[in-house]
């Protein structure tokens, strides 16, 4: 007996051993399952629509019932439109196999028309996943309608381009009639000094000068695209409240206030930017007394992002009519210069269309101060 114990030891633990990998294989099946279970949960309840592709042969091996809710196609419709969107994993799957993932994973836009006939514009993000013990690789990923983001943004185009034409028209018209004043002058004037000669065309140059920064920044097309197509550097927004704070009159003092940890870009329509911020230091001048200061601030938002403020000491604004200052044609009480009440309406589109706000307050130690909050790139 003796001869056989140590055997019987060794088959006693490979019988151990084989239990407790058995042990082991099914609570992995199990866990497996039970993942393949919440996947499918997942997939079927949710609003986008998850799908699984064979990489190799674009067979649609599975779908979830949100693509027929969202296209109001049957199985066999859904089968050959995938074949179709999925035309570019050929590609990405010989890349891969190259010795490039850089394309592994993606994100891509395309169309497809609704069974009722109206096109669909589809966000489709898509995963290449290679199969263990070269099984294969599968597309895993998910489809999204975007029709409504995309039909939001058309309008939003379109009442940026309804904006900026009636704003062109309202600084045009009165423009026009200058620019036709002045050069009635100058063609009447032959006999007129050279200081009234010189004073008309400095004039003339600065209605020209007005004219074509309508054309640089009031044009439909550029306010349309000013959310949509901002410089991919950006600028400092240090350099941004110096250039602004630098067009402020000799007739105030100009305090500026920048937190040390401001980011190092700041991405926006520069132009645009710059123009909101004159906007509001234009108001500040216009709205305190001479020889008062004027803050100009930026700092990291507490929530994220970045905040520019401009304060004066001036009188505030009303109570009343902190409601309506952003509104076309609001003047207040305190306006004695002329104006058609476009500034601050102007300055919000601006800010909208960058992702941000704009918003005034009364300061408790008297003035007002208006803050913009843009968000930070991510």
């Amino acid at each position: 007996m003796l001869p056989f114990l140590p055997f019987l030891l060794l088959l006693l633990a490979g019988a151990v051993l084989m239990a407790l990998r058995f042990v082991q294989l099914r609570r992995a099946l199990l866990r497996a399952r039970a993942g393949e279970q919440q996947f499918r949960l997942l997939a079927e309840h949710g609003r986008d629509a998850a799908f699984l592709l064979d990489a190799a042969t674009l067979e649609l091996l599975y779908i979830s019932p949100a693509a027929q809710r969202l296209t109001g196609h049957d199985l066999p419709a859904l089968r050959e439109h995938a074949a179709q969107l999925a035309a570019d994993v050929p590609a990405r799957l010989q890349r891969w196999r190259d010795g490039d993932a850089s394309r592994l994973s993606l994100l891509r836009e395309a169309e497809l028309p609704h069974a009722d006939g109206h096109v669909l514009a589809l966000e489709i993000h898509s995963t290449l996943v290679p199969g263990a013990a070269g099984r294969g690789v599968t597309v895993m990923g998910t489809v999204r309608d975007v029709s409504a983001a995309h039909a939001q943004e058309a309008a939003r185009e379109q009442e940026q381009k309804r904006f900026a034409s009636m704003l062109s028209h309202e600084f045009r018209s009165p423009l026009a009639t200058i620019d036709g004043a002045i050069q009635r002058l100058v063609s009447t004037s032959a006999d007129a000094d050279e200081a009234t000669r010189k004073r008309y065309v400095k004039i003339q140059t600065a209605v020209d000068r007005l004219l074509s920064m309508i054309d640089d920044y009031l044009s439909p097309e550029r306010m349309a695209a000013i959310g949509r197509e901002r410089a991919a550097d950006g600028i400092a927004p240090l350099a941004l409240l110096q250039q602004a704070a630098a067009t402020v009159p000799a007739t105030h003092r100009v305090r500026l206030e920048l937190d040390e940890d401001l980011p190092a870009k700041l991405r926006c329509d520069v132009p645009g930017m710059a123009l909101c911020l004159k906007i509001l230091l234009d108001n500040a001048v216009k709205f305190s007394p001479a020889g008062s200061s004027i803050t100009v601030a930026g700092r990291r938002a507490s929530g994220g992002g970045v905040e520019l403020c401009v304060s004066d000491e001036g009188p505030g604004v009303p109570e009343g009519e902190l409601a309506h200052i952003f509104e076309k044609g609001s003047r207040g009480t305190h306006a004695t210069h002329a104006g058609a009440g476009l500034g601050l309406y102007m300055a919000r589109a601006v800010v909208d269309v960058h992702g941000g706000s704009l918003q005034g307050h009364n300061l408790p130690e008297g003035g007002a101060v208006f803050r913009i909050w843009l968000p930070l790139p991510v």
